[in-house]
């Protein structure tokens, strides 16, 4: 690991406040932020990422730290620990893709250490990305190219790639908070703004490097998730090459309100198989308005893969992803929801 500046700043104001200086006096000088840091020292300690400072957030982790529920609105603080969440009794009961999209993700250690926020932002686990002695990685070295088109590509997206990146977005907790129409609070050196969520990643088109639309020194402080018909009859299906410890090859996050067997709406988002956290759209629509059964849900699935770009080695998980998207629908339509 390459030697750093570190500070702990005592409230978010000076963060931001730090972090503007350090701007305004080095626009190429790089600088992050520090929450749990289980993404942050990995990559610095492969030395894909090299920051000259590092502020830690950590004393602000009180205040943001937090699981609500306010009147029909779940609001969970940036700072709020995956593990703390996903074993919410409000967060099983009314919004179980976001408990079980947790659940499924990382080791037990690494929950109780990761932030929401940082979970969110998580790098590629593109090999080529995490290996600075491979030259050409877009994302790492904008123009360089891309090595993984040509290379080992088996676990790289099918959707929303470009020629200039395949890399997977790797994260669970991602897909929910699409599916259930989350926003997104933030703060900056500029003030305050929130988007939604949706709006948070960005394709990787020609520049693979810019991954989200944070501005430089922006801080995401909180995710507001509406309640909805939907949110109780959710669920998340996570297929991987082993049981525990691993990221997806493929998932889906899926909501359903339903009258009888019809779909009124439908929320779907899938994961391991996309640049970024992926709505499929054309596969709610093709399911709103109809019964849902095996050959609807086969349907759909087939919708949400009409774009997919496979590569040498990944071509299998467009049907792997179907059959995800098929099991998770029917599975939240069996669902037995509480009064």
């Amino acid at each position: 690991m390459r030697p750093f500046h570190y500070s702990r700043p005592a409230s978010i104001a000076e963060a931001l406040l730090e972090m503007r200086d350090v701007l305004a006096t080095d626009a190429q000088s790089s600088a992050a932020f520090l929450a749990g840091g289980t993404t942050l020292l990995d990559l610095m300690k492969l030395d894909v990422v090299r920051p000259e400072r590092v502020i830690d957030l950590g004393a602000m982790r009180e205040e943001f730290d937090f699981i609500r529920l306010e009147g029909s609105t779940l609001r969970l603080g940036a700072f709020a620990t995956m593990g703390a969440v996903a074993a919410h009794p409000d967060v099983v009961r009314l919004y179980p893709v976001i408990a079980q999209s947790l659940s499924l993700a990382a080791s037990a250690q690494l929950r109780n250490m990761a932030s929401l926020g940082g979970n969110v932002l998580q790098r590629t686990r593109c090999a080529y990305f995490r290996d600075p002695t491979w030259n050409a990685c877009n994302k790492r070295v904008p123009g360089s190219g891309c090595a993984a088109v040509d290379g080992a590509n088996r676990m790289h997206a099918v959707l929303g790639t470009s020629h200039h990146c395949i890399a997977t977005y790797p994260g669970d907790f991602a897909q929910a908070l699409l599916a259930l129409d989350a926003s997104v609070a933030i703060a900056g050196p500029r003030g305050s703004r929130t988007i939604p969520f949706a709006a948070l990643h960005r394709l990787p088109g020609d520049t693979p490097d810019r991954e989200t639309s944070l501005a430089a020194g922006e801080i995401i402080t909180e995710f507001v998730v509406p309640a909805a018909e939907w949110t109780r009859r959710s669920l998340y299906l996570k297929i991987r090459d082993r049981q525990s410890y691993e990221f997806a090859v493929a998932s889906v996050a899926v909501a359903l309100d339903l009258d009888g067997a019809t779909v009124r709406q439908a929320r779907i988002a899938l994961g391991g198989l996309a640049s970024v956290p992926w709505r499929a759209h054309a596969a709610e629509e093709a399911l709103r308005g109809s019964d849902l059964t095996e050959e609807t849900a086969r349907a759909a699935a087939g919708e949400a893969f009409a774009g997919a770009v496979p590569q040498s080695h990944n071509a299998f998980k467009i049907a792997l992803g179907q059959s995800t998207l098929v099991r998770g629908l029917m599975h939240a339509a069996s669902m037995e929801i509480p009064g």
